[in-house]
């Protein structure tokens, strides 16, 4: 049973197995060296990002989890780094392995609506936990799966997209620049209208940092 929103909100969140979204098409197997400032010690932790997509009309009988998952596998191709593992070097330098391996992907079900979040949609958001599952072993920093993202479709035809991500592989720019990768090859495919009607939780560092 999830936290609450509003004073009495509570609802059931049902999950699928999580599951690996790998690249869609092979990646170059390589190592790319973080910054100096990437991997700092104070970014080794996780970030957390949700948005809430209202109801889109031509969305019927379209189903969000499977046109997202299929748009990450290909936006992968291009960010490939992602879809690697973090390994520590001499002097505890921070090195990305690239190896395709993919990201965990959470399909999830809440016997909830978007109204009944209410009108203010901010965080901190006490079901976080519920719509953002802690997947057990995923969340170090090193030899961990670098995003873990779950979708939930809603009652009410709309769904809350959640995600973590590892911190020293992006700040809320490079992040963004990535997300609006995945939007528009979705955007191609099926959901012409959605958009975000909350706001994003993450902090403010880039995939490239100058």
């Amino acid at each position: 049973m999830a936290g609450s929103i509003t004073t009495s909100l509570a609802f059931t969140v049902r999950r699928r197995k999580p599951e690996l979204v790998a690249p869609a098409k092979p990646t170059p197997h390589e190592f790319k060296q973080l910054s100096d400032i990437d991997d700092q010690e104070g970014l080794r932790f996780q970030i957390p990002v949700i948005q809430f997509y209202k109801y889109d009309p031509s969305m019927h009988g379209k189903d969000p989890v499977k046109v997202i998952r299929e748009a990450l596998a290909q936006t992968l191709v291009f960010y490939y780094p992602f879809a690697g593992r973090l390994r520590e070097g001499p002097g505890r330098k921070l090195v990305v392995e690239c190896t395709g391996e993919g990201v965990v992907f959470i399909e999830a079900d809440a016997d909830v609506t978007l109204q009944q979040f209410g009108d203010a949609l901010q965080p901190p958001f006490p079901c976080l936990e519920e719509l953002l599952f802690d997947v057990p072993g995923s969340g170090g920093v090193l030899n961990c799966p670098l995003l873990l993202i779950q979708v939930t479709r809603l009652k009410c035809g709309g769904f809350i997209f959640a995600l973590r991500l590892n911190h020293t592989m992006s700040d809320a720019a490079g992040l963004v620049q990535f997300m609006t990768a995945v939007g528009r090859w979705r955007v191609e495919r099926v959901l012409h209208s959605s958009s975000p009607c909350g706001r994003d939780t993450f902090s403010t560092q880039g995939i490239h940092r100058a």
